[in-house]
């Protein structure tokens, strides 16, 4: 980062990195958790929504690279090794030892929620103070608040399925 970017910076760097790099470890467990759920995934929709988590896994990934980016121009080492991920996450990596999709989706829900407040809380760091990272935390947000929605927008979906069901079967 150039002298006059590092002098304009009106935030603990170190703490910013610190925090960017438990990010990324969160992103490279979300985009795992999504794609190998949606590779897992049985049951109703799956056909709709596998697609759909796939595309949520490349949108972890794309997160990841912003990050690693960020930390770069900062002045820092992104973490290196894959097994300091779960050290340094803040947010859970649920093993979809149960490929049921309903509970594939809310592990995806809980992660995105935990993302949710993780950006949050970056963006509350930087905002005013460095506006690159604020914007990235932001960009990122956003689409995190998306993943939230159509999540559960699916569990909602996946529910109104099974009442109807149920009732058409008690006819």
């Amino acid at each position: 980062m150039g002298r006059k970017a590092i002098e304009i910076l009106n935030l603990d760097v170190k703490k910013l990195i610190k925090m960017l790099n438990a990010a990324l470890s969160e992103e490279w467990l979300a985009y795992y958790q999504y794609w190998i759920g949606a590779r897992l995934m049985e049951g109703p929709m799956r056909s709709e929504i596998e697609p759909e988590l796939l595309l949520h896994s490349t949108q972890e990934f794309n997160h990841a690279v912003l990050i690693v980016n960020r930390i770069i121009q900062l002045g820092g080492t992104p973490v290196l090794n894959p097994s300091e991920w779960t050290k340094l996450a803040g947010c859970d990596y649920d093993a979809p030892t149960d490929p049921y999709i309903e509970i594939i989706l809310q592990q995806n829900l809980k992660g995105e929620r935990c993302a949710i407040q993780r950006y949050k809380e970056v963006a509350d760091f930087t905002n005013g103070k460095d506006h690159t990272t604020y914007q990235i935390a932001i960009t990122i947000l956003n689409e995190e608040l998306e993943h939230e929605e159509d999540i559960e927008g699916w569990i909602t979906d996946i529910n109104r399925m099974k009442e109807n069901f149920k009732m058409m079967m008690s006819k």
